[in-house]
């Protein structure tokens, strides 16, 4: 399976229809106090949003850093770190907040994972071309002001997302950096070393 990142857009951009069209699918699904009861809030809020803007937002940085990650590291990890990285998120988030809701966990799971494989990657942010780890401090750092800050922005999750999805980054790195390199010798060269050296 290829282009994951294509598909889990899809799907939120079908749930976001279905928010519109269905009473009280959105409070169905959504992360709050329920979720322990109800844990498939866990994973179905990942796919719920807020408003037109709010999915345009996160689906734009969940294909542009997803697509790259999913390069890099194959589709099944890919989904790994996202899943995992947005439940996490949500998992933490749900002790802050009264309900949340949207993808901004997992995609900064994503983005730190590709912070640690490929930081120098340029980015365009805040209008201003740089390394992918320039603009991950700084949205961290702007992430950890908003905290103290009242808003409608989960920088919780945000925060617990990035974390997850650096410790994800320095374990690929770390298996990348170890892997055995296999070099196929063939038999006829063998062969002849063999006759030449050896006898």
């Amino acid at each position: 399976m290829k282009y994951v990142a294509l598909w889990l857009s899809t799907i939120a951009i079908i749930m976001f229809i279905l928010q519109l069209v269905i009473p009280g699918f959105t409070d169905s699904l959504v992360l709050n106090q329920s979720s322990f009861q109800e844990p498939w809030r866990f994973i179905s809020s990942i796919f719920l949003h807020g408003s037109l803007i709010h999915l345009i937002y996160n689906l734009f940085a969940l294909i542009l850093f997803g697509l790259i990650l999913e390069k890099f590291i194959g589709a099944k990890k890919f989904l790994l770190v996202f899943f995992i990285s947005g439940i996490i998120a949500n998992l933490i988030a749900i002790n802050f907040y009264n309900l949340s809701l949207g993808a901004s966990g997992a995609i900064f799971g994503i983005i730190g994972c590709l912070t640690i494989l490929k930081p120098n990657m340029p980015v365009f942010a805040f209008s201003i071309p740089m390394p992918l780890f320039i603009a991950s401090i700084i949205w961290i750092i702007g992430d950890l002001i908003q905290t103290f800050v009242p808003s409608n922005i989960g920088t919780i999750a945000h925060l617990s997302g990035i974390i997850i999805g650096i410790l994800f980054g320095f374990f690929y790195r770390k298996k990348q950096e170890t892997k055995k390199i296999i070099v196929n010798i063939p038999e006829v060269y063998a062969r002849n070393w063999e006759n030449h050296y050896l006898k």
